[in-house]
Parts: structure tokens; C-alpha cells; sequence
């Protein structure tokens, strides 16, 4: 288009008046118009170019960064948020690195919080748990030194403690009649086992010497019988001592356990009593009588225990005399029936008295396992 624009302008006529110099025609209008349009469309030519370039330039380094950011990724710590429009000023920019530092410092800190708080807590706790126990111990050890040398009253129930008394008596006499079956029983195994001895003895040598062999024949047959017979006593000796340690180290220390707790509440009791009457003595401000109000309660708690203690003794106490009737009735006529029979030398009678107390002796070696059972 440019060229024939071009072509058309020098092609073009220039009119000469008779001075011999140009005249102004129509068509000097439209070269300059011409010449302006040249102008223009080569002034749009090399801008159009121009930015052509530049955005070819633009897209290549697009590109490049597009390729970077893919490689490499974003920093999400050096990222930052705009606060406010655009054109903000540079205060508005907070980095997110300083927000995630913030909320984990926050969290950190509630945590150790709640744990410290925590602790605390543990700590009151046992302190106040202590300080109970060192005035309950302190008052419970002053109520005892009163009572000793006399200044302090005890709560005093007679019959209960009779009763009390009469228990460890008669467990200090079980306990000895226990160690004295005890030592029978050990005495007359190794009388058994001499017999045993014995017997093997005179049968080897009724083997041996002919001349004597009918005594030492009568005799170690005797001996065996003996042997025998005094097995089976010793199996209903062991059930009698069996059953009488059961009781005096079982059930009645049982029951003298439940006492002793019966008689510390029972000390307990009568120190805040005690602790209650001093302050019901004293004056009556609005510190003293809440005191005497701490105090009522503690008294009432104690007493309550006390009473719960003291019906527990007295029914434990009721049933261990009931047992004790029942068992002792028991292993006393098997004691008094398997030695009659023995020194009797009645030995039906023996194995009888053991059929019927459900004795059931043991095989020599019925200790040991089998093989089968130590598989």
C-alpha cells in the first residue's frame, strides 16, 4: 500500500504558471496529505515491531521464571501477605513466617501452661494430704500420751474388750499347741523312717545269717507293719496341724487384723472428741465457733467410723468362735481316734478313722512328678 502511494505521488504533474513557479493546486493538499500518511503508517510500522519484540522478550522470561518456580518451588516461609489495596505502603506486609512462629510459640506456651497448672494441682494435692495426716497423727499421738499417763478419758466398751482379750489368749495356746504338734510330727517321721531303716536292716540279715533267720525275719516284718501303720498316723497328724494353722494363722489373725483398725478408730475417735470438748470450752467469736463446726464434723466422720468398725468386730468375733467350736470338734476326735488306734495297734481301725475324715495319703514318691507330667 505504501509503495503505490509512493509511485502515485512521483508520477504526479506539478503544474508551472507563466512566472515559472509552482501555483497552488488541489493536489499539493493531498501530497502533504500523503507524505503525513507515510509518516504515520512507517511511526505505527516500528512501534507494532517494537512491541512485538518486547512481548516476545516478555513471554521468554515468563517462561524462564515459570521454570524456575517448577524446579525450585515456592519459599512458603518468605511468603508474605498484603494487608490493605493496592498501592499499600510496605507496612501493610506481614510475613508469614512471623504469623507460623507466633501461633507455635502461642501453642507451645498453652501447652506448658495446662502442664505446669497440672503439676501444681499433683503438688496441692499431696500437700494437702500430708498436712491431714500430720494433724490426725499429731492429735491421735497426743490422745495416746493422755491416756497413758492418765489426764485423757478413753471411750471404754467392756464386754468387747473381754471378749478381745479372751481371743488373743486363746490364739497365744493355739499357737502352742500348733508348734508342739509340729514338733510331734517331725519326731515321729524320723521315728518312721528308723523303723523303715530298721526293717530293711533285719530283713538283709535274716538273708544272711541262717542261723538267725526266723528272729530277724519276725522282726523286720514288725517293723514294716510298724512303718506302715505309723505312715498313716502320720498322714492324720499332718491334717490336724494342717487344719489347726489354718485357723489360728488365717481366720483368727483375720479377725485380730479387723480389731486393730477397730481400736485405731477407736483412738482416732476420742482425740477429736477430745479436740471438739477443748474448743466447745473456749470462747464462742465467729474464728472459734467455725472451728467448732470444722471440728463437729470431723468428730461425726470419726464416730461414724467407729461405730462401723466396732458392729464389724463384734459379728467377726461371733463367727470365728462358731468356727473355732465346729473345726477344733473335728481335728480333736480325728487326733484322739488315729492315735489310740496306732499305739492300739489296730490297724482297721486307723485306716477307718481316716476314711472317715476324707484323708487321702500319699504314695511313698507321689511327691516327685512323672515323667508324663513333666512333659
Amino acid at each position: 500500500m505504501t509503495d503505490s502511494i509512493m509511485s502515485k505521488a512521483a508520477t504526479m504533474e506539478i503544474p508551472i504558471n507563466s512566472n515559472g513557479d509552482t501555483g497552488t493546486l488541489p493536489e499539493d493538499d493531498s501530497l502533504e496529505q500523503a507524505a503525513k500518511l507515510q509518516w504515520s503508517l512507517d511511526e505505527k510500522v516500528g512501534s507494532s515491531r517494537g512491541t512485538r519484540l518486547i512481548l516476545e522478550q516478555e513471554g521468554k522470561q515468563k517462561k524462564t521464571d515459570l521454570q524456575q518456580v517448577m524446579v525450585s518451588g515456592p519459599n512458603l516461609n518468605e511468603t508474605s501477605i498484603v494487608s490493605g489495596g493496592y498501592g499499600g505502603t510496605a507496612e501493610g506486609i506481614i510475613p508469614t513466617s512471623s504469623i507460623k512462629g507466633s501461633n507455635m510459640h502461642h501453642s507451645s506456651s498453652n501447652s506448658s501452661m495446662m502442664a505446669e497448672e497440672a503439676t501444681r494441682g499433683v503438688a496441692v494435692e499431696k500437700l494437702e494430704t500430708v498436712k491431714k495426716w500430720g494433724l490426725n497423727t499429731y492429735k491421735c499421738t497426743k490422745q495416746m500420751i493422755s491416756e497413758r499417763f492418765g489426764r485423757g478419758s478413753r471411750t471404754v466398751d467392756l464386754e468387747l474388750e473381754a471378749q478381745i482379750e479372751v481371743l488373743r489368749d486363746t490364739k497365744r495356746k493355739y499357737e502352742n499347741v500348733l508348734r508342739l504338734a509340729r514338733a510331734l510330727t517331725n519326731h515321729f517321721y524320723n521315728m518312721v523312717q528308723t523303723q523303715h531303716a530298721l526293717g530293711d536292716t533285719f530283713a538283709d540279715l535274716s538273708q544272711k545269717s541262717p542261723e538267725l533267720r526266723d528272729e530277724f525275719g519276725y522282726n523286720a516284718e514288725t517293723q514294716k507293719l510298724l512303718c506302715k501303720n505309723g505312715e498313716t498316723l502320720l498322714g492324720a497328724i499332718n491334717f490336724f496341724v494342717s487344719s489347726i494353722n489354718t485357723l489360728v494363722n488365717k481366720t483368727m489373725e483375720d479377725t485380730l487384723m479387723t480389731i486393730k483398725m477397730y481400736e485405731n478408730a477407736r483412738l482416732e475417735f476420742d482425740a477429736y472428741r477430745s479436740d471438739l470438748e477443748e474448743l466447745s470450752m473456749g470462747p464462742r467469736d465467729a474464728a472459734a465457733m467455725a472451728r467448732i463446726d470444722a471440728a463437729q464434723q470431723q468428730y461425726q466422720v470419726q464416730k461414724d467410723k467407729y461405730e462401723r468398725l466396732r458392729s464389724d468386730v463384734i459379728i467377726k468375733l461371733k463367727f470365728l468362735e462358731e468356727n473355732k467350736v465346729k473345726v477344733m470338734h473335728k481335728q480333736l476326735l480325728l487326733f484322739h481316734n488315729a492315735i489310740s488306734a496306732y499305739f492300739a495297734g489296730n490297724q482297721q481301725q486307723l485306716e477307718q478313722t481316716l476314711k472317715q475324715f476324707n484323708i487321702k495319703l500319699r504314695p511313698p514318691g507321689a511327691d516327685k512328678p512323672s515323667w508324663l507330667e513333666e512333659q
